[in-house]
C-alpha cells in the first residue's frame, strides 16, 4: 500500500486548480488516445463535467466557449480535438493586456473638482436665456460652497467669478452682473445643521439611555 502512495511533488502542474487533479487525469487520459474518434468523445464527456461543476455559470454568455479554452489550457495546448471554437494558442495567453488609459486631469483650482469643468462645458452648450443664466449661477454657487468647505474664511464673489471666468475660457463673465451670490452663512448652515442634528439626537439618547438605567428597579 505504501508503494500506490503518491506526492504533490511527483505529480503534474495544476494549470487550472480550481477544477482539481481528477479532471487533470481525466485530460491526460485524453491526451493519451490515439484514436480521434475516441479522444473526440472523451473530451466532450470532460466539457459536460467541467459544466456540471459550474452550474451557477450556465446563464453566463459563451459558457461553452470558456469551457473549451479552459480544457485546452488544462491540457497545456496537447490536446488535439476538433472544437467548436477557435483553439486558443499559448502566446495569446501569456500576452499582456494593454494598459488602461486612465484621465490625466490636473485642474488648477482642485477644491472644485473635475465636476465643476464638465459643469461649466455643459452650460456653455445651452442656448442663451433664463435657463442658462440660472444654471451658470448655481454653478457659482457651488464652486463657492466648495471653496468654503476648502476654506472656512470669507469669500468674495469676485474671487469667484475670477475662477469661473478662468475655468470657462473667459465665455462666462458675472464680473459685470449686478446678482450677487448666496450668502456663505447659508452655504455653510446645511452642513452645520446637519452636524448639530446628529450631536443632539445623540445626546438625548444618552439622557435617555441614563435616565431609564436610573429609574431600573433592583432586586
Amino acid at each position: 500500500m505504501i508503494y500506490d502512495l503518491e506526492y504533490n511533488s511527483e505529480r503534474s502542474k495544476l494549470f487550472i486548480p480550481e477544477y482539481g487533479r481528477h479532471i487533470q487525469k481525466m485530460v491526460e487520459h485524453a491526451i493519451s488516445l490515439e484514436d480521434d474518434k475516441e479522444r473526440n468523445k472523451v473530451a466532450k464527456s470532460i466539457i459536460a463535467v467541467m459544466g456540471n461543476l459550474n452550474p451557477h455559470l450556465r446563464d453566463v454568455p459563451d459558457f461553452q466557449h470558456k469551457l473549451w479554452d479552459q480544457l485546452f489550457i488544462i491540457s497545456d495546448f496537447k490536446l488535439d480535438v476538433d472544437s467548436p471554437y477557435p483553439k486558443p494558442s499559448r502566446e495569446q495567453l501569456q500576452e499582456h493586456p494593454s494598459p488602461l488609459e486612465y484621465p490625466q486631469n490636473f485642474p488648477k483650482y482642485r477644491f472644485y473638482g473635475n465636476n465643476i469643468k464638465r459643469m461649466i462645458d455643459a452650460a456653455l452648450e445651452w442656448e442663451d436665456g433664463d435657463l442658462k443664466d440660472a444654471l451658470i449661477y448655481n454653478i457659482a454657487n457651488h464652486m463657492k460652497k466648495c471653496y468654503l468647505n476648502w476654506n472656512r474664511d470669507t469669500v468674495d464673489d469676485k474671487a469667484i467669478f475670477e475662477h469661473l471666468y478662468e475655468l470657462s475660457d473667459g465665455k462666462i463673465n458675472l464680473k459685470k452682473k449686478e446678482e450677487d451670490l448666496t450668502e456663505a452663512s447659508s452655504l455653510i448652515k446645511g452642513s452645520n445643521s446637519k452636524r448639530y442634528n446628529k450631536t443632539t439626537s445623540s445626546k438625548s439618547t444618552n439622557k435617555k439611555n441614563h435616565r431609564n438605567r436610573s429609574t431600573r428597579k433592583r432586586y
